[in-house]
């Protein structure tokens, strides 16, 4: 398989996980493979109740602990998908969320480069 499919399928994978998983998915969400990295970079992540809770200081400090405690519970999922996907190991990932912007960004790091696997 190209570059271009694994990456649409990684995206397809995502977006149908975070709709079972939060009831909704992104708005928008865009996979890159770079090197030994599968970015995964989503938009307009926040559900109306957190727009909402997020007008204050406080309240988004909530939404990010609760986003980043949500994450904890389900990366281990998500790194097992992708590694299906490329058939190759995931060795860490990291993620963060703006609840001021509405992004949610995604980065693992795989065991091996995967542009040059599918270069081959």
């Amino acid at each position: 398989m190209s570059q271009a499919v694994i990456e649409k399928r990684i995206c397809d994978e995502f977006i149908k996980f975070q709709r079972e998983l939060v009831g909704r998915g992104p708005e928008c969400a865009k996979v890159m493979i770079c090197k030994d990295m599968v970015i995964i970079r989503s938009t307009g992540v926040l559900t109306k109740e957190e727009k909402h809770v997020c007008s204050s200081r406080k309240g988004r400090a909530l939404v990010k602990q609760l986003r980043l405690e949500l994450r904890d519970t389900y990366i281990e999922r998500i790194e097992a998908i992708i590694a299906q996907i490329t058939d190759t190991g995931v060795k860490s990932s990291h993620g963060d969320i703006s609840v001021r912007t509405g992004e949610h960004i995604e980065v693992f790091i795989m065991e091996q480069d995967l542009e040059k696997k599918f270069k081959k």
